[in-house]
């Protein structure tokens, strides 16, 4: 099955459907995966003005400046862009927790024979 390569080096993201992308947000010093979210074409404008990261949120369907009620503000190092400029990741640098329920990142469960099972932090 041949398919086309894009190297190109012409941004050009690939909106999903719902005019989304996929942002999975790492820490720039560890490489561990934070979390993940979306942006739409006004968060990732934000994010670009800013240096800070902004999603959307597809539950309150708003623009979501990471941090800027908790302090747990993401600046971004650096975002690179999947083969298919569909997904976003985002190096960033952390003032805080990154889950809303106060950890580190939201990868704090881990699923095992079809149960969840608690795990610490950056494991």
């Amino acid at each position: 099955m041949s398919q086309a390569v894009d190297e190109t080096l012409e941004f050009r993201p690939r909106w999903g459907a719902d005019d989304l992308l996929t942002a999975v947000a790492v820490d720039a010093a560890s490489g561990g995966v934070l979390m993940v979210a979306h942006m739409n074409a006004d968060a990732l404008a934000a994010t670009l003005a800013t240096g800070e990261a902004h999603y959307w949120s597809r539950s309150r369907r708003e623009l979501w400046h990471k941090g800027a009620t908790s302090g747990a503000i993401q600046r971004v190092v650096e975002i690179r862009v999947d083969c298919d400029q569909d997904c976003l990741l985002l190096r960033v640098e952390p003032a805080g927790p990154a889950c809303h329920t106060g950890r580190q990142d939201c990868f704090y469960r881990r699923l095992d024979g079809g149960r969840l099972v608690m795990i610490g932090d950056g494991e």
